[in-house]
């Protein structure tokens, strides 16, 4: 889908004609859209798609006419029919007459923009847009790592309870999402980091600022990122000690229920040997089998006593 827009008098507006200054908007472009825009600015084919491939890598090519950006954004995803966080690539193509971006997915990155959020937004000021994007990109990743980090506090407060397969399935996710994202924002580093040094960007003084904006909340983002790994692992550690010791405390009583049960056992296979009556205990005694039950229970109930102090029970 191709979608135009000019910013006139400080306000967004979508148009439906190729002017100077405007931003086009490509989201899961087909092949036909994407020739259209390549034909129209004189771009390589491959450079308008290459945004379009998932594992694309993060760079900065700069060409005879255009500039390509291309870096990773965070996005939402359905995996084991829960909500997951994962990466995939944004393209800025910049040209003399407009700057061009191009997603797989709708993106909540764009639509920042589209949905008029941002003050003094001007689609005429390539650059600047960009850094912008870029900026938005790290803000949203520290939004996606805080949610990450309540739901494994949430996971932390029902491990007092029961854990289900369903939270380890759900701290792997969490991890995988982790390194997805620290995995990204390196690469993503690299580009700020290219975009700087390159001499061939025209940079105005606000846009240095914006730069260094955008580096430090990059910085930020991969620090969280790494911190909460470390968390994750740890709340791993935690997760398997109270399972172990779940399990040691279910063998335990096992193990403690077994004696106690071995002990009427013992005594009845005494009882049932095939003698001779007169040397079998209480044989002739009237009340004889009540008394044996009675023996049997309070052996039971003393080593049952003797156990639950030994903290067996």
């Amino acid at each position: 889908m191709i979608s135009r827009y000019i910013t006139e008098k400080g306000k967004l507006m979508e148009i439906n004609e190729y002017k100077p200054g405007m931003w086009i908007n490509l989201t899961a472009p087909s092949q036909d859209e994407s020739l259209e825009i390549a034909k129209q600015y004189d771009i390589d084919l491959t450079d308008v798609r290459a945004a379009l491939d998932d594992e694309e890598a993060s760079r900065v090519d700069v060409n005879d006419g255009y500039v390509m950006v291309i870096f990773d954004i965070p996005t939402v995803e359905i995996r084991h029919n829960q909500q997951a966080y994962t990466t995939i690539p944004l393209g800025v193509i910049w040209t003399e007459e407009a700057i061009i971006t191009i997603c797989s997915v709708e993106t909540p990155v764009l639509k920042y923009f589209l949905n008029g959020n941002l003050k003094d937004f001007t689609t005429k000021k390539q650059v600047r847009f960009t850094y912008q994007i870029l900026y938005r990109t790290c803000a949203l990743y520290q939004s996606y790592l805080r949610i990450i980090d309540r739901k494994r506090l949430e996971m932390e407060e029902r491990m007092g309870k029961a854990t289900e397969n369903a939270d380890i399935i759900n701290l792997h996710e969490l991890e995988s999402n982790l390194v997805y994202f620290d995995t990204s924002l390196r690469a993503n580093r690299m580009i700020v980091d290219r975009l700087t040094r390159y001499s061939g960007i025209r940079k105005f003084p606000e846009d240095q600022e914006l730069l260094d904006d955008v580096i430090i909340e990059n910085l930020q983002a991969i620090e969280m990122t790494q911190i909460y790994r470390d968390i994750l692992k740890g709340t791993r550690e935690l997760m398997s000690t109270v399972i172990d010791n779940r399990l040691n405390n279910i063998m335990k009583y096992l193990a403690s229920i077994t004696i106690i049960m071995a002990i009427p056992t013992i005594i009845s296979g005494l009882f049932g040997m095939n003698v001779a009556a007169e040397w079998m205990p209480f044989s002739t005694t009237a009340y004889g089998f009540a008394i044996i039950c009675g023996i049997i229970l309070l052996i039971c109930g003393v080593v049952a006593l003797v156990l639950k102090k030994m903290k067996m029970l």
